[in-house]
């Protein structure tokens, strides 16, 4: 049985990642992949804890709560996915908790430690643009949670993610690196595709449970 393959799209609030993924998994499927999108925190009840106290809970215990929560993830949802031969297709992953966790000033080798034994994605996409445009989006939509209500965080953020990218590629994961400042998310979702190797032979059904973040 062929495994399907695991492309994660992370980046800044306010960069259109979930847009974006939704954007790429039609165009996936278009192309005859089945694919199934998710989303980190996970839609799980520890995942959704993780998401609802976010703003209560920092530091190593949230990226404990985080960890936790990829590893159930991983093994109730992603990897049976992946085995059945589908497109994987995740809002946010380990990219996220090195640039998320950072700002809590959680070391960069206690949260690889933690991830040590996760599957890596097949793809990494970072999502990235000008701060200035980010904090323009943030204050459209509103914050969703207390990493967005300071104005210094965008550009924390496109920084830690730069550096992200550097640690994801020493780990041998493929990495893809868009700007949206001046892109939609079906251009962007585009330009992934165009990056993307031959359509994997797969199996398995399709399915859409992704919840929006």
């Amino acid at each position: 049985m062929t495994v399907g393959r695991f492309i994660t799209i992370d980046g800044p609030g306010g960069v259109g990642k979930s847009t974006t993924l939704a954007a790429l998994a039609a165009l996936l499927r278009d192309r005859g992949e089945h694919v199934h999108t998710t989303t980190e925190p996970s839609t799980s009840p520890l995942g959704q804890f993780t998401r609802g106290y976010a703003d209560q809970i920092s530091g190593h215990a949230l990226a404990c709560l985080v960890a936790a929560d990829r590893y159930d993830h991983i093994n109730t949802e992603i990897r049976p996915r992946l085995d059945a031969g589908d497109t994987v297709v995740c809002d946010r992953y380990l990219a996220s908790t090195l640039v998320v966790q950072r700002l809590d000033d959680v070391p960069e080798r206690f949260l690889l430690d933690l991830n040590a034994n996760i599957v890596l994605p097949d793809v990494a996409v970072l999502l990235t643009a000008d701060p200035v445009a980010i904090a323009d989006r943030l204050a459209g939509r509103g914050a969703h949670h207390r990493f967005e209500r300071d104005p210094g965080i965008p550009a924390r953020e496109v920084e830690l993610y730069r550096h992200a990218a550097g640690v994801l590629e020493r780990m041998g994961v493929p990495v893809v690196i868009l700007n949206t400042s001046a892109a939609t998310p079906a251009e962007t979702a585009a330009r992934i595709l165009t990056s993307l190797g031959p359509v994997p032979a797969s199996v398995g059904d399709d399915t859409n449970p992704t919840s929006p973040r």
